[in-house]
């Protein structure tokens, strides 16, 4: 079994408020990990410190085989959405992800139209993110932590703002990426989206994790969501 992340004995405090407690957790390559939990649990936290956006307090995080901090500063193989995607509102699409591809200089401008269209959005449209509605901008964000080719992708409440159909689209379009061998961790409090994509199933509670059996039944996760 190949591991993408792995965490060992991680705490996260601040002050006297403990946020993740003890965690210790594998996560193998190519499968979709789903977690849940009631806000504040602390699973947007956990992923905040697997993206290396917040330092942990104690314990390591090791994806790849390297330790977060030790071996490298910040993950280069992770794309992420956590919070709502913020975009600069007077430019299109395009140059939105431009601006980020540039930092990099890893991909040309072919891959970001690519990245654009396969989420199922105009790449050569002039249309101003700002006039984007909620559910256009969560596929564009998808678009951002896709478009650099990772291995990992790091996914908070990814269906929020989509319709039925982008819905539907968006679950495809996840399975397919864990069919090419990606390693996807996804935080829902849609019962459905966990039972669809998630190969396992892992529950935050007061910043606690515990995995739980993956069962196919629908009903099995409607009382934590």
């Amino acid at each position: 079994m190949c591991i993408a992340i792995k965490m060992e004995n991680v705490n996260k405090s601040f002050g006297q408020t403990v946020v993740l407690l003890n965690i210790n957790i594998e996560f193998e390559k190519g499968k979709v990990h789903g977690l849940i939990g009631r806000n504040g649990s602390g699973k947007t936290m956990l992923m905040k410190c697997i993206c290396s956006f917040v330092p942990i307090s104690s314990g390591q995080i090791i994806i790849d085989g390297q330790v977060l901090k030790k071996d490298f500063d910040i993950p280069k193989n992770i794309g992420v959405i956590i919070e709502t995607p913020g975009f600069l509102p007077a430019y299109n699409a395009y140059k939105n992800l431009k601006f980020l591809a540039d930092i990099q200089g890893k991909i040309s401008k072919q891959e970001i139209y690519d990245a654009i269209d396969k989420v199922g959005l105009d790449s050569k449209s002039k249309k101003h993110v700002g006039k984007y509605s909620l559910g256009m901008r969560q596929r564009l964000g998808l678009a951002q932590a896709i478009m650099e080719n990772p291995d990992i992708l790091i996914l908070n409440e990814p269906m929020n703002g989509l319709d039925k159909n982008g819905v539907t689209d968006m679950r495809s379009y996840l399975l397919d990426l864990k069919l090419k061998g990606k390693t996807i961790l996804i935080a829902s409090h849609s019962a459905e989206d966990i039972d669809v994509l998630c190969d396992t199933v892992h529950e935050m509670d007061k910043g606690v994790l515990s995995t739980i059996r993956l069962d196919r039944e629908l009903t099995s996760f409607k009382h934590m969501i």
